[in-house]
């Protein structure tokens, strides 16, 4: 086995394992049932053991809670159920002494219909200008402004007893910021300085295409160019500003960016903006050995011109968890298909799951790991009258939402409440227990002991581009860097012979009796 020794340098982010902590539903310090900042400092040395450079906070500040927190009603307030500041900087700072860097998650679309100035706004002050107040269409302004959708389905326009309309592509609960006003974005700049002057290392943007709308607000046109509200050119130049900002303390972005055009994706990564982007490409793939090398291929290609680090992910707080995407037919991801009862085949998507993690593990950039991905949790089917994300309400009750991918963590097998803390504010499964943390730890054919060993192991892959060798059909093959080390992952239906090596370095299940390497199943070698 190799002995890596990782440094810490100021271009960590390039190729960091960081790990997405969903706070809510990560720890309970205090047992009031939801996770919190004291959980998570409990639990730093199980994440140092794991071995992550960083941690992604979604949003910990004070909130109504009607969207999990994406509706800020404060950016300079912890939540209190989360906690207090104090409790926030003393976490980013034990969490650095353990060399783990700590980003926060900032949603600039819009904020909470609680947040001060929206209130203003609704009292008829000048705020109102910071949103997008308009007169309804209709012969009495009965109608919507414009016709477009929320992202959580219905108009995006809700009216008010005065007979104007506010826009929101999310919930009505989470009003639209107007970019174009200068308060917009002075406010912003201000957050991003808040933040780094207590210690963060990173902002992850929220929604980042999002922001800029057509002053206009038009309706909306299939295929017009440019969107008259997602990627407008004038995005750009908030990011500039920002960037400067970022540059002024070493901090770094990740943009939550949903594009389909590579060449548009790529510019919000120019060396004067974002430093990386989500990729939703290899997150919704399917598990196809073609499909996977393209998404791979394109990555890799949008990312080489200039000069910034691909990230891989399989799976978030928005998705379906991977062990349960992949043992459905359907392997891949769209918000669209989302349905209840899809059958699903956990042995065989904990299986493919775990291959996966050393796919992502050994590609060139970042990875980001989702909590629970460690401890190879499924997604939980959740009590109609317990689900609380308001994708399912807007759709009208099709949509299972997004909490079933946010069911608190097990940490104890024997403890009640799998050792999370008290009651969980979203109720964990029958046989939750069995996937807990202090049980996996023992295990070392475990998803956690998987994990671990990755992520120890990943630095003697080297840090250098991807080559694909020959390989058979439904088989992925490639070396990095020197080529002293080589992944391959069979998708195909027989056993695939590996190439020359002088010795497994670790595999995502046992070879067979001729030492080849079975379907669904991943390993590194040494070359």
């Amino acid at each position: 086995m190799g002995q890596p020794t990782p440094a810490l340098n100021d271009d960590w982010w390039r190729s960091a394992v960081i790990y997405q902590v969903y706070v809510r539903s990560f720890a309970d310090g205090d047992g009031d049932g939801t996770g919190d900042l004291a959980g998570v400092r409990a639990r730093l040395p199980y994440l140092a053991e794991l071995g992550v450079d960083a941690l992604w906070f979604n949003p910990w500040y004070l909130s109504p809670m009607k969207d999990g927190g994406y509706d800020v009603a404060d950016y300079r307030t912890i939540d209190p159920a989360f906690g207090t500041l104090a409790e926030a900087e003393k976490l980013i700072a034990e969490a650095r002494e353990l060399d783990i860097r700590t980003i926060v998650d900032i949603v600039p679309n819009h904020v909470s219909d609680q947040h001060p100035w929206f209130r203003a706004a609704l009292a008829g002050g000048p705020e109102r200008e910071l949103f997008h107040f308009r007169p309804g269409r209709g012969e009495h302004g009965e109608l919507p402004p414009n016709d477009w959708r929320s992202e959580f389905g219905g108009p995006a326009w809700t009216r008010l007893p005065d007979g104007d309309w506010y826009l929101h592509l999310f919930a009505p609960e989470q009003p639209d910021l107007n970019w174009a006003h200068p308060a917009v974005r002075q406010e912003h700049e201000d957050v991003l300085r808040f933040w780094f002057e207590r210690g963060v290392a990173g902002v992850r943007i929220d929604s980042a295409a999002l922001l800029v709308k057509d002053p206009r607000l038009p309706d909306f046109v299939e295929d017009r160019d440019p969107h008259p509200y997602v990627d407008r050119d004038e995005l750009h130049d908030v990011y500039r500003g920002w960037r400067a900002v970022a540059d002024e303390y070493g901090g770094v972005f990740v943009g939550e960016v949903w594009l389909p055009d590579t060449e548009r994706f790529a510019r919000y990564l120019r060396p004067d903006e974002l430093h990386t982007a989500f990729n939703f490409s290899f997150m919704t793939c399917p598990w196809d050995a073609a499909r996977l090398r393209t998404s791979i291929e394109d990555t890799l290609a949008e990312h080489a011109p200039i000069g910034a680090p691909a990230t891989w992910v399989l799976c978030n707080h928005d998705v379906t968890r991977t062990v349960t995407r992949y043992g459905r037919a359907d392997t891949g991801f769209d918000f669209a298909t989302k349905a209840f009862g899809t059958p699903t085949d956990l042995t065989l998507g904990t299986r493919r799951a775990r291959a996966a993690a050393l796919l992502s593990l050994a590609l060139p950039g970042a990875v980001y790991v989702y909590q629970g991905e460690e401890l190879g949790l499924p997604e939980a089917d959740i009590p109609l009258d317990r689900i609380e994300d308001p994708m399912h309400a807007r759709s009208g009750g099709t949509d299972p939402g997004r909490d079933g991918c946010r069911v608190p963590l097990p940490w104890t097998a024997d403890a009640p409440h799998a050792g999370f803390g008290g009651e969980p504010w979203l109720p964990q499964p029958a046989g939750w227990a069995s996937y807990a943390a202090d049980r996996q730890a023992r295990d070392p054919g475990s998803m956690l002991a998987l994990y671990r060993e990755a992520i120890r192991l990943r630095p003697v892959l080297g840090d250098g581009p991807l080559t694909w060798l020959p390989a058979a059909d439904g088989v992925l093959a490639f070396t990095r860097a020197d080529g002293g080390t080589l992944c391959v992952v069979n998708l195909a239906d027989t056993p695939a012979t590996l190439p020359a090596h002088t010795a497994p370095l670790l595999a995502s299940g046992p070879l067979d009796p001729e030492g080849r390497l079975p379907k669904d199943t991943a390993v590194w070698l040494r070359a």
